[in-house]
C-alpha cells in the first residue's frame, strides 16, 4: 500500500473532505491507490477514467474545441478535467492526469514522459506538468505519487 495515498485517506478523513478523480494515462491507478486503503470510503467519491478524447467531453465536460486547440495532454485540458471531475463528483476537490506515457506517442514539445496534472476545489482550479523518465510502467507510478502528493499539500 502506498504511503501517500494512506496519509490523504487519514488527512481527509480527519477534515471531512472528499475527492473525485479524471484520469487519462494512469487508468484509474490514482483511484487504486485510494481505495487500497481502509477507509477510503469516506473520503473518494468517484474516479473517471477518460482515455479517450471523446470520454473527457462527454464524461467531464471538457470542450472538443479546448482538445483540438491544444491538445489532450495540456494546462487547459488538465483544468478543465479536474473541473468536470469536481462538479460531476460533487466533491470538495479533484485531481486530474493526462500525460503520454510511452513508449510512444511522444513529439518535441510534447515528449514521453509529459503529463499534466489539475487541482480544482470550489472556486480554484491549477495545473502543474511535470516530465518523467524511464517505462511506461515509471511514468505512471511517478504520476500517481505527485497526484497524491498534490491532494496532499492541497489541505496543509
Amino acid at each position: 500500500m502506498s504511503d501517500l495515498a494512506r496519509q490523504v485517506i487519514e488527512r481527509f478523513v480527519i477534515l471531512k473532505l472528499s475527492i473525485s478523480t479524471a484520469e487519462s494515462c494512469t487508468g484509474g491507478l490514482v483511484a487504486g491507490a485510494l481505495t487500497e486503503i481502509p477507509g477510503s470510503s469516506a473520503v473518494l467519491a468517484c474516479g473517471l477514467v477518460t482515455y479517450s478524447n471523446q470520454a473527457k467531453t462527454n464524461l467531464l465536460g471538457v470542450p472538443a474545441s479546448l482538445i483540438e486547440a491544444h491538445g489532450a495532454v495540456s494546462d487547459p485540458v488538465a483544468r478543465a478535467m479536474a473541473q468536470g471531475a469536481l462538479l460531476r463528483g460533487q466533491t470538495d476537490i479533484a485531481v486530474s492526469i493526462t500525460g503520454i506515457a510511452g513508449p510512444g506517442g511522444g513529439s518535441a514539445e510534447k515528449p514521453v514522459g509529459t503529463v499534466w496534472f489539475g487541482l480544482a476545489l470550489a472556486g480554484s482550479v491549477r495545473a502543474e506538468r511535470r516530465l518523467f523518465t524511464g517505462s511506461r510502467h515509471d511514468i505512471r507510478a511517478a504520476s500517481v505519487d505527485h497526484a497524491l502528493s498534490m491532494l496532499l499539500t492541497s489541505v496543509k
